[in-house]
């Protein structure tokens, strides 16, 4: 679980990065925002997974 929450942290500062320096709907903004769903599912986070991916996917519309 330690790994889980130090690459959440990460994953965390990677998107705060990606929004300020490419916006909210860049590929690489959306990929993280995707990626941090299915951590937030491996963490059993269902909730957190699912917004995240909801959001990855309307960004992508």
């Amino acid at each position: 679980q330690g790994k889980l929450d130090e690459a959440e942290q990460i994953y965390i500062r990677a998107l705060a990065g990606y929004e300020k320096a490419l916006g909210p709907n860049h590929t690489s903004t959306l990929r993280t925002v995707d990626n941090l769903g299915v951590l937030y599912a491996s963490q059993g986070k269902l909730d957190e997974a699912e917004q995240m991916h909801i959001r990855a996917l309307a960004g992508k519309e």
